[in-house]
C-alpha cells in the first residue's frame, strides 16, 4: 500500500535499466539512487525505433505484414543524402525479427540495434544523472514514479555497496558459506549446526557468524540480509561468474528464487555470445560490480588479477590461505574441524575487495563514467556504445541517421608511428609527449563522420588523407572533445583523479572506435586522417627539433625522445620546456598558415632520462621499437616493453634485469654480480623464482599444429588433476604456472623432474645481460668465461 503521494522534482542517477514488453509496447523501468533512497520509474508504452530510406518503403511492406508497426516521414537523411522515414514498433523482437527479413532482401533498417532503454535516454541527452518530475508514491521500500517529465542534472549519488564472497567444496557443487561485509555488517552465513557467534576477524574489527540447517534456509537468510540491508550495489571479485552463478544453482537446486533485486526481482541472466561459460547479470535496482572488469576498464594492469595478487600489490595483505591450489582442499578441512576459521577467512576476502575498492575509489570511477558516456555503470569496455550515445542524439539535430553496420566493408585501422631507433646507452634524453595527439588530432582538423559526410561536398574543406575531406562548419566530435577536455582540464586542477582518468579513457577511445569495423560510423579516411596525421607530426617535430641542434633517437605514436648529449643536468628542465614551447608555437603557426585553423596541439617536456638505453633488435645492428630503459631523476629505473615489465619472464630474469641495468646505469662493475647470481641458480638457490607464467588465449584443445611450452604444462596438468579426480582448470584457456626441467615444460605445482638449468641461463639469463653488455663491447660468455662449459650437458 501506497504510504503517501506528492508531486515534486527528484534528482536521481540511474542503476539499472530494462524494459518489458506488454499489449501497449514497451514498459521501460530505470531504478534510480536518491538523496531520499532508491526510486523506480515507470514508462509505459514506448516503441522500438528504426530507420528505411523512403524510397524502399514500399519494397520493404511484404516483410513487414503481420507485424505491429507504423511509420512516419521524417526530414532526417542517411549518409547518402537519401530522406528517411522511421519505422515505430510495439515488440524490441519484432523489429529485430524485421531487420534480419529485410536485410536479406538488401534493404537495411538503420539504427535498429539501438536498445529502447539507451534510445529513450540518449535522445534526451541523460547520462548518469537526470532531474525526475512527477508523482511520488513511497511504498515497499522505495519510490515510484510513472511516466515523470525527465531532464538532465548533476547528481552525484553516494551509493551502498555490500562486499559478498562465498565458499563452496573444490568441485563449486556444496554450499559451505556466504559473507558479507559492508559499512555496518560484517557477517558470515555458514550450514552446519550451532547457535550464532561473535567472532575477533582482525584487530579493530568483529564478525557475526550464524549458522543454518541446509542450504535451503542458508540462502533464504542471504536473501533476507541483501533486501534488509537495501545495498545500492553488490561488490565481489568475479562476482558474476562464479559467486552468482554459483548462488543461481545451488537456489534453483534447493527450490528457491534467488530475488536479490530491488522489489523482490530476480536475477535476469545473459550469456555471452564468445563464450559459453561467461555470463552477465542484471538485478534490476542493484548494480553488480565486478571488481576485476571493473579494474581492467580503468586501464590497471596486473601481472594476475586473482584477489590474492591484486590486494598484495595494493593493500600489501593477501587471503588468509597461501597456497592457491591447496585452498580447495583446506577450505573442506576447516568446514569440516575449524568452521570459525573458515568464516575469518571467508570475511577476509570480503574486505580485501571492500578495501581495494575503497582505496582504488573504484566505485567512484564507475559512476563518473557513466556520468561521462550515459551507459550503465556495470557494463565494462562498451567504447563503440558510449561513442553512439554520445554522438547519436548529436547526429539527428544535425539532421542525419547513422549507417547500418551491415553497409560498411569494416576493417582494422593504421596504428600509430614508431621512429627507427638510435640503440646505445645515452646519457641526457628528454622524452616530449604530445597531449591526447589524437584527440587534439580530431579538434584541430575536424576529423568527425559527419564533417565527413559534408566535406566531401564543399569547396574549402579540410584536406585529410586517403581522400578524406572535413567540413570546417558542420562538426560534432570536436565538441565532444572539447568538452571533455575542458572537463578533464578542471579535474586535474581540482585533483580529482578518478574524474580525469575516466575522461581520459573515453577520448582516447574515441580514435579506436572510429579506427574498428565494429563501429557504425567506420571509414578508412577517419581512421587515416587521424593516424596518418600523426605519423606527419610525429616525423616533422622531430625534423624541426634536429633543426636547432639536437637529434631525435626514438619516436613512438605521440613522443619524441631527444638526446641532450653532455650538458648539466640542472640545465635539462629549461631546455625541455624551451623545445615544448618552440614546437608548439611552430604547429600553431604552420597549421593556421596551411590549414587556417587554430591548433590544439600541446606538446609537453614529460620526463628526463639522466641515463637511457636503446637495445638492439636480437640478432641485428638496427634498434629495436617499444623497448626501451631509463635512469630517472629521482632514481628510479623505468622499463617499457623489456623482460622486467612482462609476465612470462620468470621473476628471477626481471630481478636479474633490474639490477644489472641499476648497477650499468650507475657505472657499477656487474661481473661479480653475474657470477654470483649464475652460480647460486646452479646451487638451486632460486627454486621459487623459476616460474614462468603465460596466458592460454584459446581453448586448450585449440592447440594443434603449434603448440608452446605453456600449452604443454597445461595438458600435463589437466591429466594430473583427472587422474586425482580434480576438476580441470586450463580447458577454457586462462594463466598457466610453469617451469622448465629436464623433461621439458611440467606445471608448477605438479613438477617432477629436475630443473632446466641451462634453459634459464641460455633463455632467460643470456639475453637480458647480452642487450646491454653488448654496449660495453661484452656479453654473459665473456663474463663467464671457462665456466660457460661447466653448463653443457646439465
Amino acid at each position: 500500500m501506497s504510504t503517501g503521494k506528492d508531486r515534486e522534482s527528484l534528482p536521481g542517477f540511474i542503476l539499472t535499466r530494462q524494459w518489458q514488453e506488454t499489449d501497449a509496447g514497451l514498459a521501460l523501468e530505470f531504478w534510480l539512487a536518491t538523496p531520499s533512497g532508491p526510486a523506480r520509474l515507470l514508462i509505459d508504452a514506448q516503441e522500438a525505433v528504426s530507420f528505411l530510406p523512403t524510397a524502399n518503403l514500399d519494397r520493404g511492406r511484404p516483410r513487414l505484414a503481420g507485424t505491429s508497426w507504423r511509420h512516419a516521414e521524417t526530414t532526417l537523411r542517411n549518409f547518402a543524402g537519401q530522406p528517411l522515414s522511421a519505422l515505430y514498433f510495439r515488440s524490441w523482437r519484432s523489429q529485430l525479427e524485421c531487420r534480419d527479413h529485410l536485410a536479406r532482401q538488401g534493404l537495411h533498417l538503420l539504427e535498429a540495434d539501438i536498445k529502447p532503454t539507451d534510445r529513450f535516454l540518449m535522445e534526451r541527452f541523460l547520462t548518469g544523472s537526470l532531474q525526475a518530475r512527477g508523482e511520488v508514491v513511497a511504498a515497499d521500500g522505495f519510490l515510484s514514479l510513472t511516466d515523470p517529465r525527465l531532464r538532465p542534472g548533476d547528481y552525484r549519488p553516494s551509493l551502498r555497496a555490500l562486499s559478498i564472497d562465498i565458499e563452496t567444496d573444490l568441485t563449486a557443487s556444496r554450499l559451505y558459506s556466504i559473507a558479507l561485509s559492508g559499512a555496518d555488517v560484517a557477517l558470515v552465513l555458514m550450514l552446519g549446526e550451532g547457535d550464532a557467534q561473535t567472532l575477533s576477524a582482525d584487530d579493530s574489527r568483529t564478525l557475526r557468524l550464524e549458522f543454518f540447517a541446509d542450504e535451503r534456509a542458508l540462502l533464504e537468510a542471504f536473501i533476507g540480509t541483501c533486501a534488509r540491508l537495501d545495498p545500492d550495489v553488490l561488490i565481489g571479485w568475479n562476482v558474476v561468474n562464479f559467486d552468482l552463478r554459483c548462488l543461481q544453482q545451488f537456489a534453483d537446486r534447493a527450490g528457491v528464487n534467488l530475488a536479490l533485486g530491488r522489489n523482490r526481482e530476480c536475477i535476469r541472466w545473459r550469456q555471452s555470445r564468445d563464450s559459453s561459460e561467461r555470463f552477465y547479470a542484471s538485478l534490476p535496482g542493484r548494480l553488480v560490480l565486478d571488481g576485476i572488469e571493473l579494474m581492467r576498464s580503468a586501464t590497471y594492469s596486473f601481472e594476475n588479477f586473482s584477489l590474492d595478487h591484486v590486494a598484495r600489490e595494493l593493500l600489501k595483505r593477501g587471503k588468509l590461505i597461501d597456497d592457491v591450489d591447496a585452498r580447495g582442499a583446506e577450505i573442506t578441512s576447516l568446514f569440516e574441524t575449524d568452521k570459525p576459521a573458515l568464516a575469518r577467512y571467508n570475511l577476509e576476502d570480503c574486505r580485501l575487495v571492500e578495501d581495494i575498492f575503497i582505496q582504488e575509489k573504484l566505485l567512484e570511477f564507475a559512476i563518473e563514467r557513466s556520468l561521462l558516456t550515459g551507459l550503465e555503470p556495470d557494463r565494462y569496455g562498451g567504447s563503440v556504445a558510449a561513442f553512439d550515445f554520445l554522438y547519436l542524439p548529436r547526429l539527428h539535430r544535425k539532421g542525419y541517421v547513422a549507417p547500418a553496420l551491415e553497409e560498411l566493408g569494416g576493417g582494422e585501422s593504421p596504428g600509430g608511428h614508431v621512429m627507427q631507433s638510435v640503440p646505445g646507452i645515452h646519457d641526457n634524453v628528454i622524452v616530449l609527449d604530445f597531449k591526447s595527439l589524437y584527440p587534439s588530432i580530431i579538434r584541430t582538423f575536424h576529423v568527425d563522420p559527419l564533417a565527413l559526410v559534408k566535406g566531401l561536398d564543399e569547396d574549402d574543406a579540410i584536406p585529410g588523407f586517403d581522400g578524406g575531406r572535413f567540413s570546417r562548419h558542420d562538426t560534432i566530435l570536436p565538441e565532444l572533445i572539447e568538452r571533455l577536455w575542458k572537463a578533464r582540464d578542471g579535474a586535474r586542477q581540482r585533483g580529482d583523479g578518478v574524474m580525469s582518468q575516466a575522461i581520459k579513457i573515453i577520448m582516447n577511445s574515441f580514435y579506436g572506435v572510429l579506427g574498428t569495423g565494429a563501429c557504425r560510423f567506420y571509414d578508412a579516411r577517419l581512421a587515416s586522417s587521424i593516424t596518418r596525421r600523426g605519423h606527419e607530426i610525429i616525423i616533422q617535430s622531430a625534423q624541426f627539433i634536429e633543426e636547432r641542434g639536437f637529434r631525435v633517437i626514438y619516436g613512438d605514436t605521440d613522443s619524441v625522445f631527444v638526446l641532450l648529449g653532455d650538458v648539466a643536468a640542472e640545465t635539462v628542465p629549461g631546455l625541455g620546456r624551451s623545445l615544448a614551447a618552440e614546437l608548439n608555437d611552430f604547429w600553431s603557426e604552420r597549421i593556421e598558415r596551411e590549414h587556417g585553423l587554430p591548433s590544439f596541439l600541446e606538446i609537453e617536456f614529460e620526463t628526463h632520462f639522466l641515463r637511457f638505453l636503446m637495445p638492439r633488435i636480437r640478432g641485428s645492428e638496427a634498434g629495436s621499437k617499444k623497448r626501451y630503459a631509463g635512469l630517472l631523476t629521482d632514481g628510479r629505473v623505468l622499463f617499457k616493453g623489456l623482460e622486467t615489465v612482462r609476465s612470462d619472464w620468470s621473476p628471477l630474469a626481471r630481478e636479474f634485469q633490474q639490477v644489472l641495468y641499476r648497477k650499468i646505469f650507475h657505472d657499477e662493475p656487474v661481473e661479480d654480480y653475474i657470477r654470483d647470481t649464475v652460480s647460486r641458480l646452479l646451487d638451486g638457490r632460486f627454486e621459487t623464482e623459476l616460474v614462468l607464467r603465460k596466458r592460454l588465449r584459446r581453448k586448450l584443445g585449440d592447440y594443434v599444429k603449434n603448440v608452446p611450452p605453456h600449452v604443454q604444462a597445461a595438458r600435463k596438468a589437466e591429466r594430473i588433476r583427472k587422474a586425482r579426480g580434480l576438476p580441470g582448470l586450463y580447458a577454457s584457456g586462462g594463466w598457466i604456472e610453469y617451469v622448465m626441467t629436464k623433461s621439458g615444460p611440467e606445471p608448477r605445482q605438479y613438477r617432477q623432474a629436475p630443473i632446466d638449468y641451462e634453459f634459464y641461463i641460455d633463455r632467460q639469463l643470456a639475453p637480458i645481460a647480452d642487450a646491454i653488455l653488448v654496449f660495453r663491447s661484452s656479453s654473459l660468455d665473456k663474463v663467464l668465461g671457462r665456466q660457460i662449459g661447466l653448463f653443457q650437458g646439465l
